[in-house]
């Protein structure tokens, strides 16, 4: 069980650094952080519609594999 918590941990680790990244990569819809930093000036270089749906996928993919290793984890800090 101790094995098992570990490598949960690494991957929520991981999962929340690539979800961190994904997230910032979409393109900003405007007046957000995004437009402070300079998202307003790249707005026109902007991702193809392809492109951005599946990026949208990827991150909802990473979104539901973090969500399934933080319930899991309290399983695990339940029943241990």
């Amino acid at each position: 069980m101790n094995a098992l918590r570990i490598v949960l941990q690494v991957l929520l680790v991981i999962t929340s650094g690539f979800l961190t990244l994904l997230i910032l990569l979409h393109k900003g819809k405007g007046g957000g952080l995004s437009d402070m930093f300079g998202g307003g000036i790249s707005a026109s270089a902007g991702s193809s519609g392809v492109a951005e749906r599946n990026l949208n996928r990827i991150t909802i993919s990473f979104a539901v594999v973090w969500a399934a290793v933080i319930v899991l984890l309290g399983l695990i800090q339940r029943l241990g």
